[in-house]
């Protein structure tokens, strides 16, 4: 009854376009959460793109510059001159991967083109009253669920976890995800309930990423931004820089995620020195080392394997932080990173023990299984998740795309809460979840045609073979 209660009153709310439960509590958890570090938000010109079709021109438009340089996107408006060749243009210096420029070109030439279109849902559009609603309900009915698992058998648990624990996991990670390109609250509105815009956006990240097994924070706080810049950068894009990196935030975040499943350049990490010898400790290279080309479920196995143990492990680390205040797999970070780390660990695993407390190890299980299942086959959202930054090769032109879109029908697109339009995303960061849809509608020419995708074909096509991570190396079949 409480969770049909729950459903009824945000259904609401969302139809009614009334205030949230926000006004209430939100005050309380703010002052609960306020520090002296802020969530960078990108309110950006997403990035654009190049041709990445042949090896020099993947060799002539690397970057050379850290993808962690900040960029004030906003005050840095496309340029009106007429495009130049980006197939031959040597652009020395740039603070854009090969694969993040195909993008911000590709952006360039649609606004030009249909600027009057896309400019008043880059500037105007949020996902306000929409998001937080569901937001609100994503997160009480993870925690609803979780205290009802602790009365459930494990088998039950697993289904409750695979519907509806698992969609509500992924829309609360995609509604922080709006949250952190400034897409979610109103764009022109600095103050919310009397709390500038930057706190507010700051605290709904922190508590919006609970309850949590091991959670979306760290990646969205240090690692999504950068991957816009970084995307398949083969100077920033492998895990020993990743593992090793000084700097704040992680150099392309993505690539904690992609290592389970696509091709990467550069040394693999994490290592640590063990009685004067360097062993190397990576879960993702180790289960990626087990595939095989042409046995499609042998790589997916080993891959939804590989991938559940390092949550698994995350959720262990999370215990280690909360205790000892540092992540020790990054161990050159500054202070600042293993002080944000380990206040969220704290708050999170205080969380996580009350569950615990109320419902027992089932409410664990249930989280841990809502926030894995959605990424790993036969899960129909995998799909998605597992081919949005692959090295397919246009038939027509030859070139390879460094980002897709999966489009398998609105109720895909509905359960997916917009993610599944990823390559709309990249080339606009800002346009918020339920916007990105009508690209397709403005630009058809830079789209496909058509939402006929069969997710299972798409699934089995990318478990046979991996690919390239973002056409990394275009050049190597």
């Amino acid at each position: 009854p409480l969770f049909t209660t729950m459903i009824a009153a945000t259904t609401a709310m969302i139809l009614q376009r009334r205030p949230t439960f926000l006004g209430s509590i939100l005050p309380m958890l703010i002052a609960i959460s306020s520090s002296s570090y802020s969530i960078p938000i990108v309110h950006c010109y997403a990035p654009l793109p190049l041709r990445i079709g042949r090896p020099t021109y993947i060799t002539t438009l690397r970057s050379s510059s850290s993808a962690a340089v900040d960029v004030d996107y906003a005050n840095s408006p496309p340029s009106s001159s007429p495009l130049h060749d980006t197939a031959t243009e040597v652009r020395p210096k740039s603070v854009f991967s090969p694969a993040a420029q195909w993008h911000k070109d590709r952006r360039r030439q649609m606004i030009q083109k249909y600027g009057d279109k896309i400019g008043p849902l880059e500037r105007d559009s949020s996902s306000h009253a929409l998001a937080l609603s569901l937001l609100f309900l994503s997160n009480a009915s993870l925690f609803a669920l979780a205290v009802l698992s602790g009365s459930l058998h494990p088998t039950r648990v697993a289904l409750l976890a695979l519907f509806p624990g698992s969609i509500f996991s992924l829309w609360t990670l995609q509604i922080l995800h709006d949250l952190l390109h400034g897409s979610l609250l109103k764009k022109r509105q600095q103050k919310f309930l009397g709390i500038k815009r930057k706190k507010m956006q700051d605290s709904l990240l922190f508590w919006g990423s609970m309850p949590s097994a091991f959670g979306y924070y760290l990646y969205l706080r240090y690692g999504h931004l950068t991957h816009h810049k970084a995307l398949g950068d083969p100077q920033s894009a492998s895990l020993k820089k990743l593992f090793d990196s000084d700097q704040k935030d992680f150099e392309d975040g993505d690539v904690l995620f992609v290592a389970h499943r696509m091709k990467l350049q550069g040394e693999v990490g994490p290592r640590f020195t063990i009685g004067g010898k360097e062993i190397i400790m990576s879960i993702s290279k180790t289960g990626f080392n087990a595939w095989k080309d042409g046995h499609p479920i042998r790589n997916a196995l080993a891959f939804a394997t590989s991938f559940m143990y390092e949550r698994f492990m995350l959720i262990v680390n999370d215990l280690v932080v909360a205790i000892t205040g540092r992540n020790y797999f990054f161990p050159n970070k500054p202070q600042q990173f293993h002080d944000e780390c380990a206040k969220y660990c704290r708050c999170a695993v205080v969380v996580r023990g009350g569950l615990w407390a109320m419902a027992g190890w089932k409410s664990m299980l249930f989280l841990y299984l809502s926030e894995t299942l959605w990424s790993i086959p036969p899960h129909p959202a995998c799909a998605m998740f597992v081919t949005n930054h692959g090295s397919n090769i246009d038939p027509d032109k030859g070139d390879c795309t460094p980002s897709s879109s999966t489009y398998a029908g609105k109720w895909y697109s509905l359960l997916t809460l917009g993610t599944n339009y990823h390559c709309e995303h990249h080339d606009f960061p800002t346009i918020p979840l339920h916007r990105l849809g009508e690209l397709r509608k403005i630009a058809p020419e830079f789209y496909p045609e058509g939402s006929r995708d069969n997710v299972f074909r798409i699934m089995r096509k990318t478990f046979a073979k991996p690919d390239f991570y973002a056409c990394m190396d275009a050049n190597i079949q």
